[in-house]
């Protein structure tokens, strides 16, 4: 466990699964000097003296700075390009909570269902946001959703990606009117957490190298499911 409460939850040769809480940046960002979950992994690894030139955290997937939960690295460079490869054979589920702002007009939508709306990027290029306008370049984006718990002021999504765009599951859930909480970049207007109520709660996939089935899953805080 580093300074930082990221909790490596598995680790072998090949690859690390990690815990990694909010508020810390997944991968190093250009401009940007500030701790990340691949280098606290690097200074365990160091540490333990598991750390080579040629066998070292190398990202497959990522979560935003502000959502918590369940993230992979490979440790080699052929095992990342393995798995980058064969993502959606290699990575079989992937589950995500979220806590929402009812919307004001007391929108209904079905206790379960898919959002296939395309995004694109926001005028800094640096996100995807809904509804984005003619001149804008799309990308296709799915999202799985399901009705946890609901009460007059909030709900609780079970969320599953078939596409992985940046902001994807705050830009859809935004778009049909479910902001998350704690999600200014979507205009929130509640923070009941102290931080973006969006979490990675479970990654389930096939290992690289021996092709054993491999299941995490991190809840979340049971003050998620009070809210």
């Amino acid at each position: 466990r580093t300074r930082y409460k990221m909790d490596i939850l598995y680790i072998d040769e090949f690859i690390a699964v990690i815990n990694k809480p909010s508020g810390l940046l997944s991968v190093p960002v250009p401009g940007k000097r500030t701790r990340t979950a691949q280098e606290s992994l690097e200074q365990f690894m160091r540490k333990s003296g598991r750390y080579k030139a040629n066998h070292r955290p190398a990202a497959v997937h990522r979560l935003d700075r502000d959502t918590s939960g369940v993230m992979m690295f490979a440790l080699t460079k052929p095992i990342q390009k393995q798995i980058m490869d064969n993502w959606k054979k290699v990575v079989t589920q992937r589950i995500y909570h979220a806590v929402c702002e009812n919307p004001k007009n007391s929108k209904q939508i079905a206790p379960e269902g898919v959002i296939d709306s395309p995004l694109a990027f926001n005028k800094y290029n640096v996100a995807y946001v809904p509804k984005p306008s003619e001149k804008k370049e799309t990308v296709s984006a799915i999202t799985n959703y399901k009705i946890l718990k609901q009460g007059r002021n909030f709900t609780l999504f079970e969320l599953e990606l078939d596409t992985g765009r940046k902001n994807q599951i705050r830009a859809h859930l935004s778009s049909i009117g479910y902001t998350i909480c704690g999600d200014v970049n979507y205009r929130a207007k509640t923070n009941k957490f102290g931080r973006l109520a969006l979490h990675a709660r479970v990654l389930e996939f096939i290992h690289p190298v021996t092709k054993e089935k491999l299941r995490f899953e991190i809840p979340e805080n049971e003050s998620w499911s009070k809210i």
